[in-house]
């Protein structure tokens, strides 16, 4: 069988075909559109699919030096830390924090279950990790990310599943958000409050003209917070909880550089190049899933189909169950409840994109919820990557 291994920048280039590919074909199927599939994971699930197809039949086999794949990842998340504005927190009042408890609730329920089912079927419970959290609240950029770590700790296959696990979730989170919403609403034959067309976004960033000297200003403060997050990932090392040593993921120390200095720079009413920043981490994000694609070893799913399709199914009851009679509940009953509860089902089992689909199917249909399209971005696209990466190393740790 021929062997070949790409060095970083060959596989960066391949990463770009990928990329190009699922691009092409997310524009032309409408399916794919619908439940937003990233098209890094279309273009890279049909990649990985040839390449199992070639290693089966012994014609050729591919790896590459991830290092490149390191970096874009690294950058992505540290461009969500500098998203961790506390004064959004404050803006969104109450109904945000309860919402944040309910997500990083779930996290750890999502979690509690994986583990669990994985033990049941006789398998190490941080492979149930691999279907709970990392995939459904972290989607298919927290899985990339984490699925390696399981691997290194011991964890075979554990980034196919998560991969796998996490382009189930935006699926299903888009089937179940919608009809919870739908059949609340009627039952209990709620209303908009609010009059307001409402908007697709909390708030806003502000952001003066996109220019090089942004730009750079920008790449400036994600390498300056990757420098300090170096710097406090060693000090995080070190961290003992009840005798277990944790193991956190590279980015972390970034992520909380970031949100740091974004809070200090809003506390002085200093500017931070946000778009650009956004911009950086959107591109960054997909050249890295498109690396994590290529490099999936779907050979490794034969033997755990069947426990994998039972936790997936396990966590679609659970997230089913949380949003229709606890999420939808505690948030008061309300219309905005319901709609928050479709967002809560996309985001809970996919990504946020999904959960604004989820909350504009349903407020085009029944009016409109200014208050849910603030709170759901807010904790769905600024703070759960930040709770859910620690909770996820918790568990990896008290698991091992």
């Amino acid at each position: 069988m021929l062997q070949i291994n790409l060095d970083m920048f060959q596989a960066a280039a391949i990463a770009c075909g990928v990329l190009l590919l699922g691009r092409f074909l997310v524009s032309k199927i409408e399916l794919l559109r619908r439940y937003c599939i990233p098209e890094p994971v279309v273009g890279g699930v049909i990649f990985a699919l040839v390449h199992l197809v070639l290693r089966s039949m012994g014609i050729l086999e591919i790896t590459f030096d991830a290092t490149i794949q390191t970096i874009f990842m690294n950058i992505f998340f540290c461009s969500v830390g500098f998203a961790a504005a506390f004064r959004l927190l404050k803006k969104g009042g109450k109904l945000v924090l309860i919402f944040l408890a309910l997500a990083i609730s779930m996290v750890v329920v999502q979690n509690l279950t994986g583990a669990g089912l994985a033990t049941v079927f006789g398998l190490d419970p941080r492979f149930g990790l691999a279907t709970a959290s990392i995939p459904m609240v972290g989607g298919h950029g927290t899985s990339a990310a984490f699925g390696p770590v399981l691997e290194k700790a011991g964890v075979v296959g554990a980034e196919a599943v998560a991969i796998a696990s996490a382009t189930f979730g935006l699926v299903a989170g888009c089937l179940i958000g919608g009809p919870i919403a739908s059949s609340v609403i009627k039952k209990h034959s709620l209303k908009p409050t609010e009059t307001a067309t409402g908007s697709a976004e909390g708030e806003e960033e502000t952001a003066g003209k996109i220019d090089s000297t942004r730009f750079l200003n920008a790449m400036m403060f994600l390498l300056i917070a990757l420098g300090i997050g170096t710097i406090i990932g060693k000090y995080l090392s070190k961290i003992v909880i009840f005798g277990q040593q944790l193991s956190f993921p590279g980015y972390i120390g970034a992520m909380l550089a970031a949100a740091v200095i974004r809070n200090i720079f809003d506390i002085k009413g200093k500017d931070v190049p946000m778009e650009e920043i956004n911009t950086i981490g959107s591109y960054s994000l997909s050249i890295f899933l498109g690396l994590a694609m290529m490099g999936l070893k779907l050979w490794q799913l034969a033997e755990l189909a069947l426990p994998m399709i039972v936790m997936l199914a396990a966590q679609t009851v659970l997230m089913f169950v949380v949003a229709r009679f606890v999420c939808f509940n505690i948030l008061g009953r309300s219309y905005d409840a319901a709609v928050i509860t479709a967002g809560f089902c996309g985001f809970g089992m996919g990504a946020t994109p999904n959960a604004m689909a989820n909350m504009q199917a349903v407020t085009k249909k029944n009016g409109p919820s200014p208050t849910a399209f603030l709170v759901v971005p807010l904790v769905g696209s600024l703070f759960i990557d930040l709770f859910n990466s620690t909770i996820i190393t918790l568990f990896i740790s008290f698991l091992a």
